[in-house]
């Protein structure tokens, strides 16, 4: 299977990591350009200039396209367990009217929009991604 790993990136090592062990596990997986930068902390922050010169979304999405899933990486970040932000919402909705299986890393986490989540039947892999 090909997968778009998606996520903040404040958690850009654990996006290579799970492209490796996806790798391993036989699949294809791809993450956003500039991934290593951020875990390598060249790039400290995410800013709208850089995603707007760059046509950062608009490319990551083309990507999204050629994949058969997206893997939403949630983890704890600003103190809400499992978050997933705007990107994240944006990537899992995109899945969903392109018919694409998504699969979120943790729960669905307690936010304003879980609703809409959950509405949008994510598979839920409990931190195993032997599951895929």
């Amino acid at each position: 299977m090909k997968i778009a790993i998606c996520g903040s990136m404040c958690f850009a090592k654990e996006m290579m990591e799970a492209k490796i062990k996806l790798q391993g596990f036989g699949h294809v997986a791809i993450i956003p350009s500039g991934t290593e930068k951020y875990a390598n902390n060249e790039r400290l922050s995410e800013n709208k200039w850089d995603k707007e010169i760059g046509d950062v979304i608009r490319n990551w999405f083309e990507e999204i396209k050629l994949n058969d899933a997206v893997l939403i990486l949630n983890k704890t970040k600003n103190n809400i367990e499992n978050y997933i932000g705007g990107n994240g919402l944006i990537e899992i909705a995109f899945a969903y009217v392109l018919k694409k299986k998504i699969y979120l890393l943790n729960d669905i986490p307690k936010m304003a929009y879980t609703d809409e989540i959950i509405s949008m039947k994510p598979i839920i892999l409990n931190g195993d991604l032997s599951k895929i």
